[in-house]
């Protein structure tokens, strides 16, 4: 990650013809010698700063050199999955109906990790229209093939069903989908056996239907790799969970390895809350019959007390990869709830090693054992950027692209967002949608990855009718919203931010803007955790507070539906909320 910026900028407007505004500046950060573009229906931010500052990583430095931090990638990256071909080590994670789709991570050593692009970065590969951003790409799988040396990425859109894309090269681009017509339900994933043959498991409806509320099957394909077919009907090797009796739920997210001549097929059981736990099940075959292990679940912290110090919560759903020293790992998802009360990060990756049991299983978590937030790996020095702990994020908007964290919704938002027209500057058309509709607004997003943080942006936006705003928005989906956002009223221009929900948008704090710089607008979101300040500066006045000890609580999963976590990001619109 990149070092904290100097954020001390001072900047001053003189006005120019034809919406230019000329401007200097000092700092190291500072864009010298440049015109401030300013033009109608536009919106230009100039820099994004983010930092961590989470009292844990504070309170908890790492004991050496060889440790790291759990969660490995903090923030909403749920769903993980990982592969390895010789010293190449791959992750992904869901987006589901953020885009571009599907981020890729690459390690050369299990702890360092590098975000190296997004799979589904092109929109024939990722449709998206008029999904609930709750919706889209569910549980992606990456998967190496060594017989004919390609990797594939396999899940489901839930606008269009299950595929997979393929490449030689993970760092370059990858193909379009091949749909699976033959494989229904979700959360599909590959086995490529050590006699070439290969095999698709996946989540699906239990044969003759369900008998009861979240009764799902396993199921499981023979593939053909060379005419990218599944062969014949489906196979249902795994009916409701460990033991049918109990009615469990949601058995999904499987993956299927062959160790040792045995096949085990480890699942995620009991939903996505704090019931979610990890099985095995073990058999002679990939066809079945499979017998679960005696000691199950594997992974979980469902039965732990919820007042403990710490809670890590909802882990499951979970992928084992082994090292070339014979260390067996896994990564998996969970959350991080503040006081065991709610969190607006969704749910995170972790990663801690994997036991064998004396039976010949493998195992992450037994008994009362807790997920380690600090993990060490021998033989593994961290580097200097990594994807953990607090950290500082500046973008400077200096690049032809944006980075590959960054996101927009159901689409590429294609004309509604510039770089290279503007060199320095991000510049968002206010197009006539909102980030309460199932359309692609002008929204530019990253995740939030800390309780505590703090980000900040400067935008220079000179509305020109009451419909047009532009800002920062805080996104956990389409009705749990804050934004914080400069627009006219009347004659005047205000900063305000609008808290959106399913009652409707309402006015927590505004503020009017000088009547001088304003088409320069320094906008800060500050959060304690559960709580969040809004805050705006113009020139060299002093921050003014907007709205603050604004509750948190509002955008988490525990307040609305959803399997995202919340994001931020800059906004445009000429469609004002309702």
């Amino acid at each position: 990650m990149l070092n904290t910026p100097c954020l001390s900028v001072l900047r001053r407007f003189v006005p120019c013809i034809v919406y230019l505004v000329a401007f200097m500046s000092c700092g190291p950060e500072a864009k010298k010698d440049e015109n401030v573009p300013v033009a109608p229906h536009t919106a230009f931010f100039d820099y994004f700063n983010y930092t961590g500052k989470d009292d844990f990583y504070t309170e908890n430095p790492l004991p050496d050199n060889s440790s790291f931090y759990n969660p490995i990638l903090p923030g909403w990256y749920s769903d993980p999955s990982i592969c390895r071909n010789g010293d190449d080590y791959f992750m992904v994670t869901s987006t589901f109906s953020y885009f571009p789709g599907v981020p890729l991570f690459h390690s050369k050593d299990l702890m360092n990790w590098k975000q190296v692009g997004n799979i589904l970065r092109r929109s024939a590969q990722l449709k998206l229209d008029n999904q609930r951003v709750s919706q889209g790409i569910f549980a992606p799988a990456i998967s190496y093939n060594p017989h004919n040396r390609t990797y594939y990425m396999i899940t489901t859109n839930i606008g269009g069903g299950n595929f997979f894309v393929k490449t030689r090269d993970p760092f370059g681009d990858w193909s379009d989908p091949v749909w699976l017509p033959g494989v229904h339900g979700i959360d599909p994933s590959f086995l490529f056996d050590e006699d070439g043959k290969a095999y698709i498991v996946n989540n699906d409806e239990p044969d003759g239907g369900s008998a009861y509320e979240g009764h799902r099957a396993i199921r499981i394909h023979e593939f053909d790799v060379e005419t990218e077919k599944t062969k014949g009907e489906g196979k249902m090797i795994i009916n409701g969970g460990v033991d049918l009796k109990e009615k469990p739920i949601w058995i999904e997210g499987p993956h299927l390895y062959h160790i040792n001549g045995k096949y085990f097929l480890m699942c995620a059981e009991g939903g996505t809350s704090v019931d979610h736990r990890e099985v095995i099940f073990v058999s002679d075959s990939p066809m079945g019959p499979f017998k679960p292990w005696d000691k199950n679940p594997i992974l979980t912290q469902r039965h732990l007390d919820p007042d403990r110090p710490l809670p890590v919560t909802c882990a499951g759903h979970a992928d084992l990869i082994q090292k070339d020293n014979g260390e067996w790992w896994g990564v998996f998802l969970a959350c991080r709830p503040l006081e065991n009360d709610f969190e607006n990060l969704g749910r995170e990756t972790f990663m801690m090693p994997v036991q064998w049991s004396e039976d010949g299983f493998p195992f992450m978590t037994t008994g009362d054992e807790v997920v380690p937030r600090i993990v060490k790996m021998d033989g593994v020095q961290r580097a200097d950027r990594v994807t953990f702990g607090n950290f500082t994020v500046r973008e400077n908007f200096d690049a032809p692209q944006l980075g590959a964290e960054w996101m927009t919704l159901r689409g590429p938002a294609e004309g509604l967002y510039t770089l290279k027209e503007n060199p320095g500057y991000l510049a968002l058309k206010t197009a006539e949608v909102n980030t309460s509709e199932l359309k692609e607004p002008a929204f530019v997003a990253r995740r939030l990855q800390h309780h505590k943080f703090e980000c900040e942006t400067r935008m220079h936006f000179l509305p020109e009718t009451d419909k047009e705003q532009a800002g920062l928005v805080l996104f956990k989906d389409e009705k749990h919203q804050y934004a914080f956002l400069v627009h006219k009223t009347g004659e005047e221009t205000e900063v305000t931010v609008h808290k959106i929900s399913p009652e409707g948008v309402e006015v927590i704090g505004k503020q009017a803007l000088s009547s001088e710089d304003k088409t320069g607008v320094l906008l800060k979101i500050t959060s304690s955790g559960k709580h969040f300040d809004f805050t705006f500066k113009q020139g060299s006045d002093d921050w003014k507070k907007v709205a603050e000890h604004i509750p948190a609580r509002h955008l988490s999963t525990a307040n609305s539906y959803g399997f995202t976590g919340t994001t931020v990001g800059m906004y445009a619109s000429s469609k004002a909320f309702k």
